[in-house]
């Protein structure tokens, strides 16, 4: 299942500057998704972030790749978010950095559910970009209703 921006959007509910899924290419409800993160030399990041050599912060990959877990937590669960029903990051582990990610290189989120326990999902999360591994990670998320 392909999912464009606009569907992205009925799932997540970041918006820019903090959105960070252009695109999901494939999505199988209950198991996996690869997504899509498109970076662009004018998104702010790249003012501070050393703006003679500008790199993708790390904790934005991390975040690209938490925000690729809400869609499939979401889709796992057939619901969509509401305004008093988010996915929050609630874990990292085994955090790996292999590589920089520069204006340019379309970054290629792969995320599998590893379990489901009492309202925590745990996702096996990898980044690369030209198939060569960027980010490795194990993310964890659970449900939370906001006032």
């Amino acid at each position: 299942m392909e999912m464009n921006i606009q569907d992205v959007k009925n799932y997540l509910p970041h918006r820019y500057p903090f959105l960070l899924i252009d695109r999901v290419l494939e999505l199988e409800v209950g198991k996996s998704i690869v997504a899509l993160k498109n970076v662009t030399f004018n998104e702010p990041q790249f003012i501070g972030h050393f703006p003679d050599q500008p790199i993708m912060p790390g904790v934005m990959i991390v975040e690209a790749l938490a925000q690729a877990t809400g869609i499939l937590a979401f889709k796992a669960e057939v619901s969509k978010p509401t305004n008093r029903q988010i996915y929050m990051l609630v874990g990292i582990d085994k955090v790996r950095f292999k590589r920089m990610v520069e204006p340019g290189d379309q970054l290629r989120l792969e995320v599998g559910i590893i379990t489901v326990k009492q309202g925590i999902w745990k996702f096996k999360c990898k980044a690369t970009v030209d198939s060569q591994t960027i980010t490795s990670a194990e993310l964890m998320c659970t449900q939370k209703a906001t006032d």
